[in-house]
């Protein structure tokens, strides 16, 4: 066990406080200093984790109101662009209704409206319309409204819903009676993000409780208008986050506890929501699994016995223990299973090859399979709203770079498809002006590495066009090739639209994320790196003009290699950038950092914390010149603190030789994803655009 030391207060420097500043705030340095691995470690900013602290807020206040000067400039084009990126959206729309238990569901935008309305109509799409939630009359007076989630009771009369009002994702179960359209009673606070699930009666919802650092870890009971609500199952492994569903065949309540290398599932008979749960199969080792149902079998994905890319097995509902899982779909060393949706009667799996996602469609009865095709060269599919069990049809979305999202209804039997919508595109939008290519890079140890380009029609790489590179690359969640209206906005004043699939993903096989994680991180940065001078001199990107953008683990991505190559980028935006890696990792009572134990390593650990020092973007901070950096944060951030960049502005600040801006703008009522509306959030986008812009020297640029 590490010992800290009493924290010393070495020295204290003033920060400019003024209206209109003309010089940038200085944080005070009150430098902490403890012991690790038998070594001093010094952390002059520690103090910025004080939120209450009003010297904090008021240099955040600074922050934002030297931000506020230095872009100043840049009002009229904000203003432009926010009217691009809402002039393209219809802003009075509705979604593709679904079916579900004799009900049409669709969800509903008005004009003028921060938030969507939840309706639904009963039998007919030409019956009258009964809204069960409009968000927009929930959040009134609020800065911020979040929904976690709804749930519909079986029998369709009462809707169960998870509501935020705080940013920390602390959520409040509420109820609400249908058929009067008034709340009930009932209200359960301080409940935990792993979803809500009813049982067969109407009146028993199952929802989750976390610990002091937000972690899921607990399921509970409640019946409406009942007593106290026990506990059904808990979890102390700080390791695994607990999650509650129910299966799509109705049948079972399902109980999840799941770390990033390893899982646990017990289930409960939804007719019988006072029963015990029951293991499906004890936890292991680097064991994943998951778990679905059909008729008088579970189907469950999993990594077990060498199956790296995942397979499909099944296991009998009166034993599911491992000893009688049978292979339903095999192991394939080229097709990566990510999942599956199970019919009554077909199960659809998504499952990834050559990068790309496609959809294997099997018939129970018979084992027949044939693929969903899809025809661009990069691309994104992805299930749609589908809980009806008893069906033959099949709801994606589909959706390119070029081609908006767009909702087929597949026939599984007949194997065609029914347009049901594309999304509209307002402002003119024309996909014959635009082309989407796919190149693979070689990266520095010879991975080749995807990248999905936007471009204007007849795009030449003669190096004379500025570039936007994008990139995640973290926990092998994977960034796909879609539709995203408001980077237009770039393309038609002739930026190019990169993003780079690069390790820490999942885009090329399940070995793609494992070798962008833990001691194997650096690949993660060093691809990002490589695509960016691989886009600089064949063409792709103006040498002085790429600028690199991520957010939240692709804002340590931008950290990184601000400090590994920082010659290589005009500007850097750093969206919610977790930037403190050692002393965020060190600090379990932080919501995210002991499960994620097992994705960056435990500083604890010797080897763990050489590596992890070794690409803290923080900690690495040199005398040396770095590129335009805009940082952006909100003060109520739960999965990344505000303090981690305000403390890496800070003590870029201090260090950095050039006179290239650096900015840190704090939301100072938003969560990790900025503002809950969406007027804040393309406003917020249409900052970040005209910082980008400004880089590449096209703020004054004629309106496209």
């Amino acid at each position: 066990m590490r010992r800290l030391a009493l924290a010393l207060s070495l020295s204290c420097s003033t920060m400019s406080l003024d209206a209109q500043p003309t010089s940038p705030p200085v944080a005070p340095v009150h430098t902490r200093i403890d012991t690790l691995h038998g070594q001093p470690w010094r952390d002059d900013y520690f103090w910025l984790r004080e939120k209450s602290n009003p010297e904090v807020i008021k240099y955040l206040e600074a922050e934002n109101a030297w931000t506020e000067a230095k872009t100043g400039h840049l009002k009229p084009l904000q203003e432009q662009l926010f009217r691009e990126i809402s002039g393209r959206i219809k802003q009075t729309d509705l979604s593709v209704p679904y079916r579900d238990r004799g009900w049409w569901y669709y969800t509903r935008t008005v004009e003028g409206q921060n938030y969507p309305i939840f309706a639904r109509k009963p039998g007919s799409l030409d019956a009258a319309e009964q809204v069960m939630l409009d968000q927009n009359e929930l959040a009134k007076g609020k800065p911020f409204h979040s929904l976690g989630g709804w749930e519909v009771s079986p029998d369709g009369n009462v809707v169960a819903f998870l509501e935020d009002t705080t940013a920390l994702r602390v959520f409040t179960l509420r109820f609400k009676d249908l058929r009067t359209g008034q709340m009930l009673a009932d209200v359960v606070r301080d409940v935990g993000e792993g979803g809500i699930a009813w049982a067969d009666d109407n009146r028993t919802v199952f929802y989750t409780k976390s610990d002091s650092a937000r972690r899921p870890n607990s399921v509970w009971r409640h019946a409406l208008g009942g007593g106290t609500d026990p506990q059904v199952y808990r979890d102390d492994d700080v390791l695994y986050n607990v999650n509650v569903s129910r299966t799509k065949s109705g049948a079972f309540i399902v109980l999840g506890s799941g770390s990033f290398t390893s899982a646990e599932y017990y289930t409960i008979p939804a007719a019988r929501p006072t029963e015990s749960p029951r293991v499906v199969a004890p936890r292991r080792p680097n064991v994943e699994y998951s778990v679905d149902h059909i008729r008088g079998q579970f189907l469950i994905t999993t990594n077990a016995d060498g199956a790296t890319n995942f397979k499909v097995v099944t296991a009998p509902e009166g034993d599911p223990a491992p000893r009688n899982w049978r292979d339903w779909q095999p192991h394939d060393e080229a097709v990566f299973v990510e999942g599956i949706l199970v019919f009554a009667t077909h199960v659809a799996v998504a499952e990834r090859f050559g990068g790309l996602r496609r959809m294997r469609i099997v018939e129970l009865a018979t084992k027949q399979q044939h693929f969903v095709t899809f025809p661009e060269v990069a691309y994104g599919v992805f299930p749609a709203s589908n809980p009806e069990y008893e069906t033959s049809t099949l709801r994606f979305t589909y959706s390119s770079l070029v081609t908006p999202p767009t909702v087929y209804d597949y026939d599984m039997n007949a194997r065609t498809r029914e347009l049901k919508k594309e999304t509209e595109v307002l402002g003119g939008y024309d996909r014959s002006r635009y082309e989407v290519r796919r190149l693979s890079v070689k990266a520095r140890d010879g991975a080749m590495v995807p990248v999905s380009l936007l471009v204007r029609k007849g795009f030449t790489p003669n190096g004379a066009s500025p570039a936007l590179l994008y990139a995640y690359g973290s926990y092998g969640a994977t960034t796909e090739p879609t539709f995203r209206s408001n980077v237009f906005s770039l393309v038609d004043r002739g930026v190019v639209y990169a993003i780079a699939h690069i390790r820490g993903g999942q885009e090329m096989g399940r070995r793609w994320y494992d070798d962008g994680k833990m001691l194997k991180k650096k690949n993660t940065f060093f691809d990002f790196i490589d695509v960016g001078q691989y886009l600089v001199d064949n063409g792709y990107a103006r040498r002085d003009a790429l600028v690199a953008n991520g957010g939240s683990a692709g804002g340590l991505l931008m950290g990184a290699v601000a400090n590994l190559a920082p010659q290589l980028f005009r500007a850097i935006v750093a969206d919610v950038p977790f930037v403190d890696v050692i002393n965020t990792m060190r600090d379990a009572s932080l919501p995210l950092t002991a499960q994620e134990w097992e994705q960056w390593g435990n500083p604890s650990i010797k080897a763990e914390f050489d590596y992890m020092r070794s690409y803290s973007p923080y900690d690495n901070i040199e005398r040396k010149a770095y590129p335009w950096i805009l940082a952006t944060t909100s003060l109520n951030d739960s999965q990344v603190m505000y303090h981690e960049p305000a403390k890496w502005v800070a003590r870029l600040r201090t260090m950095k030789t050039d006179s290239n801006p650096l900015l840190l703008k704090t939301n100072m009522a938003g969560g990790h994803g900025g503002s809950s509306g969406r007027y804040d959030q393309w406003r917020e986008q249409a900052f970040r655009f005209a910082f980008m812009l400004d880089a590449m020297g096209l703020a004054r640029t004629p309106t496209p």
